[in-house]
This record gives structure tokens, C-alpha cells and sequence, in this order.
């Protein structure tokens, strides 16, 4: 996972919980997902528990206060799909992102809405910050007004981030969930945590 802003989380931080995405974690899960594929109930409700607190606050970067109901969406489109599933932990997080991002966008489409703009001139991205700018950001991050504040970036910034640090997926995952080129959501994600950071430590007033 050092692909992307430098601060690859071993936990993702979310206001609902604690969803554990480093080694120890995706273990766990491959193992309730590979037992959910063989019908184990228990093992897909386990599963549940790890990935969802972090796939909502992605959500809610997306879609607001609509997230419980878009998620409630990819999980039943999860469940059905369970069984075409390949791969570990880490690419059961992946996968599932995939399915909630497209949920949300036909959501948005339906309603007719978009994430807000941001209220920031682009040239503020070049301002230096501080060393230590990017980890009170990453700390701020579970938050409620941290998750409202991520919901205002520019789409692109907005997805990357949540994907990098609520999800928990590493560079190369959270690319093909967006369908874009590593170094493409490295950067985005790089620039949101910038300007976050301004917002959360006071600079960027």
C-alpha cells in the first residue's frame, strides 16, 4: 500500500466504527468471504461488519444523508453477486466499492444531483503546508464534519480520498474502482488532503 498520498492507513477511519484493512484484517475477511461464497450466513454477516462502516462513510462522501439507503442497495446487489466473486480481503473491499460507486451514481443521476463544487480558488493547492498537515487531516477524518468537509472537494479529490482512507483500498485498488490511472487518484487524493488539511488545522481560512 504505498501507492498514493504517502499515508496508506492499516486502519480505515470512520465515524460508525473501526474497519481493520491491513494484513491481519483482510485475512480475516477473506476468510468470512470465502465462507459466505459456501452459503455460511454468520460468515457474510462478519464480512458486513468489517466492510460496512467504511463503505457507508464513502457513501455519505458521495451522497449525503442517501447514503444508508445506497448502501442498502449494493449489499443486496453484494449478496446476489457473492458468488461471482474472486479474490482476498483486499480485493473484497475493492469489489464492493465498485458496487456502492455505481449505486451512487445511478442515484445521483435519478435525482439529479451532483457533489457540491469546491469553494476554494485551485491555486491554493500550491500553498506549502506543514509536514505534519496530512496526518492531523487523516486524523480529523472520523469526524462527521471532517466527512462533510470531504464531501465538498471536487469529485475526483472527494473519491479519491475517501477510497484511500475511509475504505481503506491501497493506490492501485482505489484506481480501479474509479477507472483511472494510479498516478491520476495518487495526485487527486494528494490534493485533497492538502486542502483538507487547510480547512482542519485553520490555513486555509
Amino acid at each position: 500500500m504505498g501507492e498514493g498520498t504517502g499515508h496508506a492507513p492499516a486502519t480505515a477511519h470512520t465515524p460508525e466504527g473501526d474497519a481493520r484493512s491491513g494484513p491481519d484484517g483482510d485475512a480475516r475477511l477473506a476468510e468470512a468471504v470465502e465462507r459466505a461464497r459456501r452459503g455460511d450466513e454468520g460468515a457474510f454477516a462478519e464480512a458486513y461488519r468489517i466492510v460496512h462502516p467504511g463503505l457507508l462513510g464513502y457513501l455519505r462522501g458521495i451522497v449525503a444523508e442517501d447514503a444508508e439507503d445506497v448502501a442498502s442497495d449494493a449489499w443486496l446487489e453484494i449478496a446476489r453477486d457473492l458468488g461471482r466473486f474472486r479474490g482476498d480481503g483486499a480485493g473484497f473491499r475493492g469489489w464492493t466499492a465498485t458496487i456502492a460507486r455505481h449505486r451512487a451514481l445511478d442515484h445521483l443521476r435519478r435525482v439529479r444531483a451532483r457533489p457540491r463544487p469546491a469553494r476554494f480558488e485551485q491555486d491554493l493547492l500550491e500553498l506549502p503546508a506543514a509536514a505534519d498537515a496530512a496526518d492531523e487531516a487523516l486524523d480529523a477524518l472520523s469526524t462527521e464534519r471532517a466527512l462533510a468537509l470531504v464531501a465538498g472537494l471536487p469529485q475526483d479529490q472527494a473519491e479519491a480520498v475517501l477510497l484511500r482512507v475511509v475504505v481503506g483500498l491501497d493506490g492501485p485498488s482505489a484506481a480501479r474502482v474509479l477507472g483511472k490511472r494510479p498516478g491520476a487518484v495518487r495526485s487527486a487524493a494528494h490534493r485533497g488532503l492538502r486542502r483538507l488539511a487547510k480547512q482542519l488545522t485553520g490555513r486555509g481560512r
